[in-house]
Formats: structure tokens, sequence, C-alpha cells
């Protein structure tokens, strides 16, 4: 697989204290198919067949290419997304992505990181892929 363009990777993938994955994006991101697939392997690896909720800090978030899309319906070891953004753009790029991609787990928008924490704390977790 080829290295995707340094704009459109991700700009950090670690897993916190609580287990969850977070997933930060570079303001201004253009996520590709190559970049959302790099980024769902990563998860898929730190994870490492536990199940866990995600938080993806899409804020600033330029685009999201239709075969990063498709990437993003594919089932992966995260157990709950919650994608935080800050702007009226950040919400109209989740809800398309949202709006056309079948999700394979609970997914929602938030502004407010607290909220989306909370969202990602009343699902399971921690269960095996």
């Amino acid at each position: 697989m080829s290295i995707p363009p340094a704009e459109s990777r991700y700009e950090s993938l670690t897993v916190d204290d609580e287990g969850f994955v977070q997933l930060r994006w570079p303001a201004g991101a253009k996520i590709t198919g190559p970049s959302a697939k790099d980024a769902f392997d990563e998860v898929n690896r730190i994870c490492a067949g536990t199940r866990r909720p995600m938080l993806v800090d899409m804020a600033t978030t330029k685009s999201v290419a239709r075969e990063a899309r498709s990437v993003f319906g594919e089932p992966c070891a995260a157990s709950r997304i919650a994608l935080l953004g800050r702007s009226p753009v950040d919400r109209v790029i989740a809800n398309f992505t949202l709006g056309v991609s079948q999700v394979p787990c609970p997914t929602r928008f938030f502004t407010d990181r607290d909220k989306a924490l909370a969202f990602l704390r009343e699902g399971p977790h921690d269960g095996t892929v």
C-alpha cells in the first residue's frame, strides 16, 4: 500500500487512559481512501482484537473522498464512534459521510468533547473483535 500524502494522513492515533481510541485528523485534511484505510488498519492493530470506543477529532477537515466513506462503512475495532468537530462545516461533512455510508457501529457527531466522551461511555466496549 502506498503512503498517503502528508495532507491526508491522520495526525495522531492513541489509546487513552480510559481505553478509548483517539484519532485526530490534522486541520485542513483531505481524507482519501488510502488515508482512511491506513487509519483503520492502525486502529485495528493497536486494539489487538479488542473492541474500543473511538473519538475522531475531525475539526476543520476539508473533505472526505468517496473511497474514504466506503472505508468508514467497513467494520473495525471501534465499538462506538464519536465524531468531534467545531464548525457547521464539520457538521455538514460528518452528516454527509454518515448519510451516504452504512456505519458498522453507533456513530454520532458532536461539537462538545465532554458530550462526545459521555456518548462513548454509554455503550459496550472492551469486547472481542
